[in-house]
Formats: C-alpha cells, sequence, structure tokens
C-alpha cells in the first residue's frame, strides 16, 4: 500500500474550493446535491484506509482478535511505520464511529421527542402550536409534518406566511434531512469535511428558498418573508433538530440571493471558470480517493491471502 494508503485521509481538502465557490456559481439543487455525494465518497474512501491501517498495523498487538499469520513481515511490510501508524489509525477509527453513533442517537432521540410532543394533536397541515416563541420547522416522516407557532404567524402578513410554508414544505418534498445527515455522518468520519456539510447546510436552505419562491411568484416576497420570519425567531427556541434544517443560518445573504436574479438551472460549472475547475479538482480528488483505497484494499487482501496458511 505505501503511502498511497493515506492520501483518501487528506484528498477532502481538494474539495474546500467548489464549497466556497458552489455558493455563488451553481443552482442550490445541484450544489447541495453535489457536495454531499462528494461528501459521502471522500468519507467512505477514509474510513475504509483507516481499516485497513488498523489491520496491518494492529495484528502484532497483544490480545488483538486477529490471525497470527496477518503478522509476517511481508504484510507489515505494506504500512510504513506499521505500529505507530495502525495504533493512531485504530484511536482515530474509533473516534470517528462513536462520534457518528452518538449523533445517529441525538437524531433519533431528538425527533422521538418531537413526535412525542405532538401525537396528541391533530395532523393538520400546517400544525400550528399556540405557543407565545416565533418558530417554524419540517417535521420529516411519512407523512411530513409543517410544524409552525401561532407567534411566528402573526407576525407575517398572509402571503408571507404562504412563503414561509412553502419554505418548509420544500424541505419535506426535497428530503433535506436526509441529505444534512449524510454530511453530519460524513463529517464525524472525517473533520476535513466540515465545510462541506456547512455548505451543505446552506445550500438546503437557498434550496427552499428557491423553491418557495416560485411557488409564490415573488422573490422579492419570498425575501421579506425569510428575512421577517429570521428577525421574529431570534428569541425563539433553539430547536436544534438537524432533520427539521439548521438554524436561519446567514440570513442577509440569503435575503441578496433571493432578490437578485433567479440562479441559472445549468447543471456544471463551465469547465474554464474558477468554479469549474474548482469542481475539475473536487471530482478528481473523489476518483483518486477512490482509486487510493481501491488500490490498498485490493493489495492488503492479496497479502494476507499469501500470509495466511492454507
Amino acid at each position: 500500500m505505501g503511502l498511497f494508503v493515506f492520501l483518501p485521509l487528506i484528498l477532502p481538502l481538494t474539495a474546500h474550493p467548489i464549497a466556497r465557490l458552489a455558493e455563488q456559481h451553481l443552482h442550490p439543487r445541484t450544489g447541495t446535491r453535489l457536495l454531499t455525494g462528494l461528501s459521502l465518497v471522500l468519507a467512505v474512501c477514509s474510513t475504509l484506509c483507516l481499516a485497513l491501517l488498523v489491520v496491518a498495523g494492529t495484528a502484532r498487538l497483544p490480545g488483538n482478535p486477529l490471525p497470527d499469520a496477518w503478522a509476517a513481515p511481508e504484510v507489515r511490510a505494506v504500512v510504513p511505520y506499521d505500529e505507530v501508524t495502525g495504533s493512531a489509525a485504530l484511536i482515530a477509527l474509533l473516534a470517528a464511529l462513536t462520534a457518528c453513533a452518538l449523533a445517529l442517537v441525538r437524531e433519533a432521540r431528538l425527533r422521538l421527542r418531537t413526535r412525542r410532543a405532538l401525537a396528541g394533536l391533530p395532523g393538520a397541515h400546517p400544525t400550528v402550536l399556540p405557543d407565545p416563541e416565533p418558530y417554524a420547522y419540517a417535521l420529516p416522516g411519512r407523512p411530513g409534518r409543517i410544524v409552525v407557532s401561532r407567534a411566528m404567524l402573526e407576525s407575517l402578513d398572509a402571503d408571507e406566511r404562504h412563503a414561509l410554508l412553502a419554505h418548509e414544505q420544500a424541505h419535506l418534498d426535497g428530503r433535506h434531512h436526509r441529505l444534512l445527515l449524510a454530511v453530519r455522518l460524513a463529517a464525524c468520519l472525517n473533520p476535513l469535511l466540515r465545510p462541506l456539510r456547512s455548505a451543505v447546510a446552506y445550500g438546503t436552505e437557498r434550496w427552499a428558498d428557491e423553491e418557495a419562491a416560485l411557488a409564490v411568484g415573488d422573490r422579492r416576497l419570498t425575501a421579506r418573508a425569510v428575512g421577517r420570519a429570521a428577525l421574529s425567531s431570534r428569541s425563539g427556541p433553539a430547536l436544534g433538530l438537524a432533520f427539521a434544517g439548521p438554524a436561519p443560518g446567514p440570513v442577509p445573504r440569503r435575503v441578496a440571493a433571493l432578490l437578485g436574479p433567479a440562479p441559472s438551472p445549468r447543471r456544471l460549472p463551465p469547465a474554464m471558470t474558477r468554479p469549474g475547475l474548482a469542481f475539475l479538482m473536487a471530482t478528481t480528488g473523489a476518483a483518486a480517493s477512490a482509486a487510493s483505497s481501491a488500490n490498498a484494499a485490493l493489495t492488503l487482501l492479496l497479502v494476507l491471502k499469501a500470509a495466511t496458511p492454507l
């Protein structure tokens, strides 16, 4: 495997430029899906390489469950500084898997707690709660629900309420909770993917903004609804619902985007531009990560097969 096994651990850096440029140069729907896909590929490849380092580097540790033949010199030779890298990879892998498990548990608890709180209420769409604090969120499920407080509705006029509800419905229709959870888990597996997680969180909000603007047919109205809802909810409760979308986020940028022209539906950026080169760098990094991890896995498999007695 050599030093190539370490490449997938740092190749997420190649996706940072497109994470910064996607906001200005890609349609939110396209950018969000692209960054989510890149995050998953890069996270899986880096995790696989960590697992390979653990296998090749910890075979000689006392008490390990691996076959004795896997501690042969030819197996250890495939990883530079096998004992040090193997122990470090084991710690990193356990930390990453623990972070993923905690994120999943927290997500499940929040969703269960929210559904229990809404269990006795009629299944109206949207579900209006007589709460003096202004808030609104999308609760996925079968079926999904939009939950909004009466205080939030009272802070908006009729047209703005329509835009707000269209925004939350877009979160449900686009399955944004799945994208957010995917990039959160990817960032748990490799912290270098955190910029992509932030970009996807913002992208889902912009995606929902654009869908709401299409639904109401007025971008300025949608911008006004986004701004007023954000100002009203600043004193509201911090719901912390990952599946309901992030906090209001950088609202001025969202409002400015809605006051400008609608983003182009072009799926990919032009080749000889900054976003095009950033896209090429990111996809090349993802392909190199996949190739490196596949090569490392195949190499280790062949060496282990040769070292294991029949």
